[in-house]
């Protein structure tokens, strides 16, 4: 086509010398540019064809149903790399909050830290908003800062501080957990106490807290029970004599088990509580009694033990000395043994009316 347009163009200069040749030439020209131009979209147009030599026309091959529609790409059917989120310079994934194993132990000092305050709302604030913990001389698990600080009352008034003496930790994706062996001494009586201890930690507000702290005494020191032995039973009697010589009868009180019953020997009514308990001793204490005992007969249970007997008092403040029968029955209870009941009367021959004959 384009060979035909040059040479018209090279002949067109000639036109006027001559014209009958020159516009012959020209149909023909023209003649054969369309039948080129024709054929070369005839051409195109067969590649749009489908290529049937060899193949039946009834072949399923050729069905509609076999042809896949051609629609437009969604961003979900953009590959990863499309996206470019390997090149270099890409947007990274946000970070998942992580921690060292320095810092998971560091977790301890913090709440080791609160229990030296003697604040049991901040112990509470060492733990999220709705944790689980399972306390070492509690039965009821807490699940709220209410429980958890209710506990934490109690535990306080031990004035403990800890340490770890073997730990396990473990850090995951957004937790992380320390378990192992821990040792408490108790500032307020000097005792130490070993345990096996569990924290989980979670981030809650931007800050690590404790979602579950399970703690539990050590098993193979229980032996179903506390231990205890007998002269040590009567030892306990000395633990309450002494606070009867401070004179206090808040130390007396506290003597005595959370539920503990108390029948005193000059009342006839029966203290179940740590208000009426210490509300007999107010005026009991103003004899400044010394007890002694006389005769003991010891028990001992599984976390549990009696003595039994007669024991004489020697009141300071009149030299007056009395004899009375005794019971006391201890519990182990917040880590100590404590009086769960204390029964305490008169010797009843020397009270008993004589009978007086006819003669």
């Amino acid at each position: 086509l384009l060979l035909t347009i040059k040479i018209i163009s090279n002949l067109s200069s000639q036109q006027s010398q001559h014209s009958a040749i020159y516009a012959k030439f020209c149909k023909s020209a023209m003649k054969f540019a369309t039948t080129v131009v024709s054929l070369s979209f005839l051409y195109r147009a067969s590649a749009f064809v489908p290529n049937t030599r060899g193949i039946s026309t009834t072949s399923p091959a050729l069905t509609i149903s076999n042809f896949t529609p051609i629609r437009s790409r969604s961003s979900t059917d953009i590959s990863s790399t499309e996206l470019g989120l390997f090149r270099r310079g890409a947007k990274k994934a946000e970070a998942i909050d992580t921690i060292t194993s320095k810092e998971v132990r560091a977790l301890f000092e913090l709440w080791n830290s609160a229990l030296a305050t003697g604040d049991s709302r901040i112990v509470a604030n060492r733990y999220v908003k709705n944790p689980v913990l399972l306390p070492t001389v509690s039965d009821q698990p807490r699940t709220d800062y209410a429980s958890v600080k209710d506990y934490f009352d109690s535990f306080l008034l031990k004035k403990p501080q800890g340490k770890i003496l073997d730990g396990n930790i473990h850090i995951g994706d957004g937790w992380a957990s320390d378990s192992g062996i821990y040792e408490f001494t108790m500032g307020a009586t000097g005792d130490k106490v070993k345990a096996r201890y569990t924290y989980n930690y979670i981030k809650e507000g931007g800050v690590w807290k404790i979602q579950h702290h399970h703690s539990s005494v050590m098993p193979e020191g229980i032996d179903m029970g506390k231990a205890i032995k007998e002269d040590e039973v009567r030892g306990l009697f000395s633990l309450w004599n002494n606070a009867l010589a401070t004179l206090d009868p808040k130390k007396v009180a506290s003597r005595y088990a959370k539920k503990g019953v108390l029948l005193p020997t000059v009342s006839d009514v029966p203290r179940t509580d740590f208000t009426s308990i210490e509300d007999y001793f107010i005026n009991f204490l103003k004899l400044k009694p010394q007890g002694e005992i006389l005769e003991s007969h010891v028990t001992i249970g599984t976390n549990w033990c009696q003595d039994a007997g007669i024991y004489e008092f020697t009141m300071g403040a009149t030299g007056k000395k009395v004899k009375g029968r005794y019971s006391f029955i201890y519990v182990y209870e917040d880590d100590e043994w404590k009086i769960s009941h204390h029964h305490s009367s008169v010797m009843p021959e020397g009270t008993m009316a004589k009978e007086i004959s006819e003669e």
